[in-house]
């Protein structure tokens, strides 16, 4: 419930009063002595969903720009004509407890930080989560996300829309724009700075990093990440519930992709670097065209009724580039995704060919201890009804384990004609043996 207080200017205190009876509000007036052109102030208790209709039904009966409103919350009310009122505006849905549109621009518009903050915060940010993924340390990526100050301009930016404010719409833009370039730049430069004195050794295989590698080669199933993000971030800014926690969802879309992007850079690794610059975008922008639909969806709209289609046109339209965007990068998502399947299948079919010919009876003095497959590009393997292209496998490592001296090289020319079997393009294979004692 809300506490709302306005200033009545000269001339409509009767106006003022009549229209709270008509709804059947509780009130309190007292008269303004500071000899400006006001005449008194009201205070009157609302339930959330009730603070939107009310002001927007003073605003039409004059109360505009001549007055100043203020909406601040209430603990408790008890009175038997606010229980009336409750059950006038009670619903089964968010709507009951949606903040008003007013205090949902408020909100949005304070929760981006000065330029000054928001630059710091979020150089610190990308600088955390590039150690993180460097450390390979969960704990630290998620220490990143808590102090990324991105949740602001993205919802921002989703109610400047559905509330037809071209300036917070553009401002969110901006920021969003502007943050995740210097996420990406800042993280860039704090790895090529580990990398060249030695803090990181330069050697290291990035791609054995888990932290790192699962976005480098992002997975379509992210952007279920943004988009959840997105929603989670819309309902509980418009329901007044604490941001804090969603702020981190939509970080952890955002800021350790903008890491490892920045670490791409910094090790000259062109394709990873756009794998994860794609992810970066596709995400920023799913948070937006979540949010945008989420607002509408929930009633959300601009103040003046005249305004709605004009408003409505231009919702319309940011959806429409929202959707493209997402749509053409997702398309690069999807033959990650795809790329991704293929080279699991085709480690699967490897693994259980060496299986099958290690259980010929030629082969009885021989283990499988382990199997390791490179990924390279540009490699196309087609087994029945697959087709891969871009990273496959290109490169395979066994190691097996053998008693009593066999024939070796049979074995590994076994092996290498059996992976290849089917592949347009050769995979090289190499044959570690071990010797073994059982006892």
């Amino acid at each position: 419930m809300r506490l709302v207080q306005v200033t009545i200017p000269a001339g409509m205190r009767e106006t003022v009063l009549d229209a709270l009876d008509e709804k059947g509000i509780d009130y309190v007036v007292t008269d303004e002595t500071s000899g400006r052109k006001y005449t008194g102030v009201v205070y009157f208790p609302l339930p959330d969903n009730a603070v939107e209709p009310v002001l927007d039904y003073l605003q039409e009966l004059g109360l505009k720009e001549q007055s100043y409103t203020v909406v601040v919350d209430a603990e408790t009310v008890v009175s038997r004509q606010f229980e009336e009122l409750q059950e006038e505006y009670s619903t089964d849905d968010t709507d009951e407890e949606r903040i008003s549109r007013q205090e949902l621009h408020t909100e949005a518009d304070e929760m981006t930080p000065t330029f000054p903050v928001y630059v710091a915060m979020t150089l610190i940010s990308a600088i955390v989560a590039t150690a993180g993924l460097l450390l390979d340390s969960p704990a630290v990526v998620v220490g990143s996300m808590v102090i990324a100050p991105l949740i602001g301009p993205a919802l921002a930016a989703s109610v400047g829309t559905v509330t037809d404010d071209d300036e917070m719409f553009w401002e969110g833009i901006k920021y969003q724009a502007f943050g995740l370039g210097l996420a990406i730049g800042g993280a860039a430069i704090f790895a090529w700075l580990l990398k060249t004195t030695n803090v990181v050794p330069p050697g290291i295989d990035l791609s054995s990093i888990g932290e790192i590698s699962e976005r480098f080669t992002p997975d379509l199933l992210l952007l279920v990440v943004a988009l959840g993000a997105g929603v989670a971030g819309v309902l509980a800014l418009s329901t007044g519930i604490s941001v804090a926690l969603v702020g981190v969802m939509i970080a952890a879309a955002l800021i350790p992709p903008a890491a490892a992007a920045g670490i791409a850079i910094a090790w000259g690794l062109p394709l990873p670097a756009v794998g994860a610059t794609v992810l970066v975008l596709v995400n920023a922008v799913s948070v937006n065209l979540a949010g945008v639909l989420t607002l509408w969806y929930t009633g959300y709209r601009p103040r003046n009724w005249f305004d709605t289609d004009d408003a409505h046109r231009k919702m319309l339209r940011n959806v429409a580039a929202f959707l493209v965007i997402v749509l053409v990068l997702s398309l690069f998502l999807g033959s990650v995704t795809l790329s991704t399947y293929q080279t699991s299948v085709f480690q699967q079919e490897i693994r259980s060919d060496i299986e099958d010919t290690l259980d010929q009876p030629e082969y009885d003095r021989f283990t499988l201890l382990d199997v390791q497959s490179s990924i390279g590009e540009d490699v196309t393997y087609e087994q029945g009804s697959i087709v891969g292209v871009n990273q496959q496998i290109t490169h395979v490592t066994i190691t097996i384990g053998y008693e009593n001296d066999p024939d070796k090289e049979t074995l590994a020319d076994t092996l290498y004609e059996r992976i290849n079997d089917g592949t347009e393009q050769e995979v090289s294979v190499e044959v570690r043996f071990i010797e073994v004692e059982r006892r």
